[in-house]
């Protein structure tokens, strides 16, 4: 089992609970005709996010992938308007307080899949 939070393009997101929910599940059928190793797909505040993200949760896949088998090694999934990412759960206090305060710097919405009731965050206007 694994801890997993998605950070957002907030623009293609909807902003109603149910709607963004039907989104969620839509994005993360990985039918986008692609790799998800890769963040050159995403949006560039989502590569942004993602090179910051990196120095802290270094990725298990893809042209920035570490050889590593240290916790903080992430399965970061890049989708065009996503990025979904699978922790360890020894270091899960740590991944959310990053993601979120990334996420807030880079002006992506974060959403804690891992939570029951799936805190979801746009950045405000």
């Amino acid at each position: 089992m694994s801890y997993d939070l998605m950070v957002f393009d907030p623009s293609s997101a909807p902003k109603g609970r149910e709607s963004f929910l039907a989104w969620y599940d839509q994005q993360t059928e990985w039918g986008e005709g692609h790799g998800y190793g890769d963040p050159a797909v995403t949006t560039p505040a989502l590569q942004a996010w993602y090179q910051e993200m990196i120095q802290f949760f270094p990725a298990m896949n893809g042209p920035f992938a570490v050889d590593s088998d240290a916790p903080e090694v992430t399965d970061h999934c890049v989708g065009r308007s996503i990025i979904y990412s699978t922790f360890a759960w020894s270091v899960a206090e740590q991944a959310y307080a990053k993601t979120r305060e990334l996420a807030a710097k880079h002006r992506v919405g974060f959403f804690d899949v891992s939570s029951g009731d799936g805190e979801i965050i746009f950045p405000s206007a």
